[in-house]
């Protein structure tokens, strides 16, 4: 199991940011496309209470989005978050 799972879309400009983020910080994630998945889509927001995408969870911790991925990086927040997490 991946300790970052980022639900996501293929178009999404905000989905690809936080992609690229964690991949700059070469964190490894679970991508969970629900493009074309209803199920998935509800999964998502029974989960996260939020239909846009991308919801974003480091651990059991759901952070939101793009923006408040990026508000955890700016807060310097970011790598100790994903510290915690690591196997």
């Amino acid at each position: 199991m991946n300790n970052v799972v980022l639900y996501t879309t293929r178009f999404c400009p905000y989905c690809v940011r936080a992609k690229n983020l964690l991949n700059s910080k070469g964190v490894s994630f679970e991508e969970i496309a629900v493009d074309n998945d209803p199920a998935l889509r509800r999964e998502m927001m029974v989960k996260s209470g939020r239909h846009t995408v991308p919801q974003i969870w480091i651990g059991d911790q759901h952070i939101g989005g793009c923006d408040e991925l990026y508000a955890l990086e700016r807060s310097g927040k970011l790598d100790s978050a994903l510290e915690l997490c690591a196997d």
